[in-house]
């Protein structure tokens, strides 16, 4: 687990505690947990561009706690990457609070996914199959309370909706009144996946809930993102793609501006992003911005150094 060792209290007196942030009435943008990409170096270009809380890819709780090697691959972060939410996937209380344990000096707080619907997940045990466990949601999120020492250390989940909804609520009640921070809802049930998100379900759940709500699916400007919390009432609005695709998108950006291509060069080599992850994130960011032959040529390229030589060549930077 590399870090500059910033303790909690850090982002506290920098007043960027997530809870205040809810309470503030603005809209709460935040970075979605994303597998492979929402690390270290994108969390700081997104925050770059008006990003207000960003969360890690999940990370399965059981190996964080077992191996320093996993703990040191899965978890990297640095005094600037405040605030920051750890997603774990888990299915047992004792190694979640294990794990809540280990992450709070460097975070402000973890969230239990609930919502990966991907059949390895579900088969552990994870993601998705807890929202129909909501005892054992209920017993994680006590364990973790009670282990963490810090009040002001976050406890959130992310989930799916049933097809039933009045199931979902209740999912959230209990959760609510086991101490959850605040619950992201990802408008889809777990069978669908392209299909148009329920963002009428997202309402629904947020005027029955007391805490904050952040609503999840398919946003992919800042005015969509207005738009969802005008629906739904929410507190905030988490976003995946469409940040993958313009990182800058919280900031008023239509498409990924070139500054903001520059901006992930620099980081991207300042903290030694892999060539796999600083290339694939640049096709993501280009991807509107460039045309069908030039997409052909940047995807091709096999070095740092070939992605620097075509990024000062054809666009100045």
């Amino acid at each position: 687990m590399k870090s500059d060792c910033i303790q909690t209290t850090t982002c506290q007196e920098r007043k960027k505690d997530p809870m205040e942030m809810f309470h503030s009435g603005q809209l709460v943008k935040v970075c979605a947990p994303m597998v492979r990409y929402s690390k270290l170096a994108f969390r700081t270009l997104v925050r770059k561009y008006s990003c207000d809380l960003c969360y890690t890819p999940m990370i399965v709780a059981a190996d964080f706690v077992r191996s320093v090697k996993a703990r040191d691959s899965e978890f990297t972060t640095n005094q600037g990457d405040c605030p920051l939410i750890v997603q774990f996937a888990a299915n047992d209380a004792r190694l979640l609070s294990d794990a809540a344990r280990i992450v709070c000096p460097y975070a402000n707080g973890i969230d239990i996914n609930c919502g990966c619907p991907q059949r390895w997940a579900m088969a552990e045990g994870y993601g998705a199959c807890l929202i129909n466990k909501p005892e054992l949601v209920q017993d994680m999120v006590k364990q973790v309370r009670n282990q963490v020492e810090n009040p002001r250390f976050s406890v959130s989940i992310k989930i799916r909706i049933h097809d039933d909804l009045t199931r979902t609520v209740d999912l959230c009640r209990k959760a609510e009144a086991t101490g959850v921070s605040w619950i992201t809802v990802h408008g889809r049930t777990v069978e669908e996946r392209h299909q148009p998100v329920h963002y009428e379900a997202i309402k629904i759940i947020k005027d029955n809930a007391s805490i904050p709500v952040i609503a999840n699916g398919d946003i992919r400007s800042l005015k969509e993102a207005e738009n969802v919390r005008h629906i739904t009432g929410t507190d905030g609005v988490m976003v995946a793609r469409g940040l993958l695709a313009n990182p800058a998108m919280f900031a008023g950006y239509e498409e990924t501006p070139l500054k903001c291509v520059s901006d992930w060069v620099d980081i991207a080599l300042e903290l030694g992003t892999p060539y796999i992850c600083f290339h694939q994130h640049l096709m993501y960011m280009m991807e509107k911005i460039t045309s069908r032959q030039e997409k052909r040529v940047f995807n091709a390229l096999s070095s740092t150094s070939a992605v620097l030589d075509y990024l000062r060549d054809h666009y100045g930077i």
